[in-house]
């Protein structure tokens, strides 16, 4: 039997998370110039599935970002 690890961050990598996500962001506004950074945040931080993809992604080299 498979054992699989239920996809959930402590709150230090949820916070490590999101801000990563809004350093990106903010650096890369040209890409997303008409989005504000507050509703994206609250989006994330109500969706701990997202939140794990996005860690995961990042433990794998990718760099998750914001398009429109």
């Amino acid at each position: 039997m498979i054992n699989f690890k239920k996809a959930q961050l402590t709150p230090e990598e949820i916070a490590t998370q999101i801000n990563l996500l809004k350093t990106r962001f903010e650096k890369n506004m040209t890409r997303h110039a008409e989005l504000e950074w507050k509703p994206i945040q609250t989006k994330l931080e109500g969706d701990e599935n997202k939140l794990w993809s996005l860690h995961e992604m990042e433990k794998t080299g990718g760099e998750p970002d914001v398009l429109p």
